[in-house]
């Protein structure tokens, strides 16, 4: 078919009518967009603090299975921590906190044996 036909526009046109239908079922659905930083509805806050409980809005620190077993500012220093672990064995890797210290972390089951080889370490 040559393009003269008009046939070239069915298929934006399909598309177009397809997104219109979605939107407009999701619209009677209730499904609208949220603007960003919209606040809930007053029902939900009546009573009881909205993000009370919830670990992404508070100050508590999560580093999933792994355990802080150092502490330090100085990169180095976490650099000599974490070979001193390496050399007894013990696997651990290193996470930057917003205050600008560097946590070594290890496994829980290691934690304690990390601890202990740590504690008396000069690179502290």
């Amino acid at each position: 078919m040559p393009p003269s036909d008009g046939w070239y526009l069915v298929g934006p046109f399909i598309a177009v009518a397809l997104v219109g239908f979605l939107a407009a079922v999701f619209w009677r659905m209730g499904l609208q967009w949220n603007q960003v930083g919209e606040n809930p509805p007053r029902e939900l806050c009546e009573g009881r603090e909205t993000y009370e409980g919830l670990a992404i809005f508070g100050e508590t620190e999560d580093y999933g299975l792994l355990c802080p077993a150092a502490a330090t500012f100085d990169p180095g220093i976490a650099v000599e921590i974490r070979g001193l672990l390496a050399a007894a064995g013990i696997r651990s890797t290193s996470a930057a906190r917003p205050d600008g210290r560097l946590m070594v972390l290890v496994f829980p089951e290691e934690v304690d044996e990390a601890r202990r080889l740590v504690g008396g370490s000069p690179a502290l």
